[in-house]
């Protein structure tokens, strides 16, 4: 069948970043954050239009400042096994940090939704940004970035130890002997690492698709690492198709050096497709919304990534203000990129915002057939595997499912039909194999060499 486009769509509920007056649009109800019916209908509108994933952002720190969305939401494991049993087919991926949660912790819930599923969850691994939430931890300072990096991988590394506490035939269940668990099939983790001493074993089996698929997120150089090392889906976003293909080489590069077929990771940016009857519309209609922002908002969220700084405290029309260090532990690689680009251009802390927050055009806008070749030309060159889009109004969704995805699916680039249950199966993407299965595969192979070996007389 060859390759073919992958998708996921991001449920949004009253509006992330940038999206202050969505949820005034009458689509969208005023409490769709918290609307489990709103979730599951979007997913089925999802599913219906055979799409990969859903996918739920989170995070634990909010200020009045924050985007609608993200003031008053329901937490992701919870929404998502709400919406598994409404579901069939589509993977249910959420964000969890791995600074303020336990590995155990983690690993059972995603392994609960896994089984709750069928096989189709997926785990967004971030080291929170947000610095203000160690306050809501019962920590007086946010983690450093090594250590929340650290700590990241490392969590990563004990829950996919621990969902291999139980080889395939733990469970013989028999009635007749009364034998439930082979003991020799339930393994301990015993993990003893700089961040966590985690004993095991995890009290449940593994799912049809072994484990839940690992995605992540960080575009540092520690982001970009982690995702190299432990990533099986990548979420990302790029302006230009250069600056994809130039991402996924990278992250690609980086896999292979750590030993990884880096043909077995999916990379995914997000968008936010304008679709219109005609090019010029879609580009009018994203003009309006791009630049039409109110100001003192977007002002007010340009602070997130230098730990919510108050920028309103500043002359706009003056230089941008020296910063130092600010943003170091918070959303650094995006700090620090606006710090470089304001002084190199001379930018007022007004054109800096303008420049990113409201002044670069989407680049898939237009009508069905040109949003369609776009995408294509992503996909062929390489800038992408899937797409992440970004879900508010359904109507504005539909455009997208109902039109150009027909176009898509004419010319072979998206799936006409699901090839699996599992979100594994669904992205191409292997089943991890039980690392004590295997173990003690290789010792009986082992045993019946030497056996086989004639001893001379």
């Amino acid at each position: 069948m060859g390759r073919q486009l992958k998708l996921g769509a991001v449920l949004m509920g009253v509006g992330g970043p940038g999206q202050h007056d969505v949820w005034r649009h009458p689509e969208i109800p005023g409490d769709a954050s918290v609307d489990i019916r709103w979730y599951t209908a979007r997913a089925r509108q999802a599913e219906d239009a055979l799409f990969d994933l859903v996918f739920i952002v989170d995070s634990q720190f909010i200020t009045p400042d924050s985007p609608p969305h993200y003031l008053n939401r329901l937490e992701p494991l919870t929404l998502l096994s709400a919406v598994a049993v409404s579901t069939t087919h589509i993977g249910l991926v959420g964000t969890l940090t791995t600074s303020y949660n336990t590995p155990f912790n983690l690993a059972r819930r995603l392994a609960s939704l896994d089984l709750i599923s069928g096989g189709r969850a997926g785990w967004n691994v971030v080291a929170t940004g947000d610095g203000g939430t160690a306050a809501n931890y019962s920590r007086d300072e946010h983690y450093d970035y090594p250590s929340r990096y650290g700590r990241a991988l490392e969590s990563v590394q004990v829950c996919q130890g621990l969902w291999n506490s139980y080889e395939e035939d733990a469970f013989p269940r028999d009635r007749e002997t009364g034998v439930f668990l082979d003991p020799t099939r339930q393994h301990r983790l015993d993990h003893v690492g700089e961040h966590f001493h985690v004993r095991g074993p995890l009290n449940i089996v593994r799912s049809p698709q072994g484990q839940p698929v690992i995605f992540q997120a960080g575009d540092s150089d520690e982001g970009r690492d982690l995702g190299a090392t432990v990533g099986e889906g990548i979420f990302t976003h790029s302006a230009t198709i250069e600056q994809g293909v130039a991402f996924a080489r990278d992250i690609r590069s980086r896999a292979r050096a750590k030993g990884r077929n880096p043909d077995e990771i999916v990379i995914m940016p997000g968008i936010t497709p304008v679709i219109a009857d005609t090019d010029a519309e879609a580009r009018a209609i994203e003009q309006d919304t791009r630049l039409n922002k109110d100001f003192a908002k977007t002002l007010a969220q340009f602070g997130r990534p230098f730990g919510w700084h108050d920028f309103s405290r500043y002359d706009l029309d003056a230089p941008f203000p020296e910063l130092g260090d600010l943003g170091n532990d918070s959303f650094r690689t995006q700090a620090d990129r606006i710090k470089q680009v304001a002084r190199a251009e001379g930018l007022t802390l007004r054109e800096t915002v303008h420049r990113f927050s409201t002044s670069t055009p989407a680049p898939f806008v237009g009508s069905p057939v040109t949003v369609a070749d776009r995408i294509q030309e992503w996909f062929e060159a390489g800038a992408l595997d899937g797409l992440n889009v970004h879900v508010t109004v359904p109507s504005e969704f539909a455009r997208f499912t109902d039109e150009v995805l027909p176009i898509l699916r004419d010319r072979g680039v998206v799936r006409s039909s699901y090839e699996a249950t599992t979100l594994r199966g669904n992205l191409g993407l292997p089943i991890p194999r039980n690392t004590h299965a295997v173990a003690r595969e290789r010792a009986d192979v082992t045993a019946r060499e030497r056996a086989s070996v004639r001893v001379p007389a």
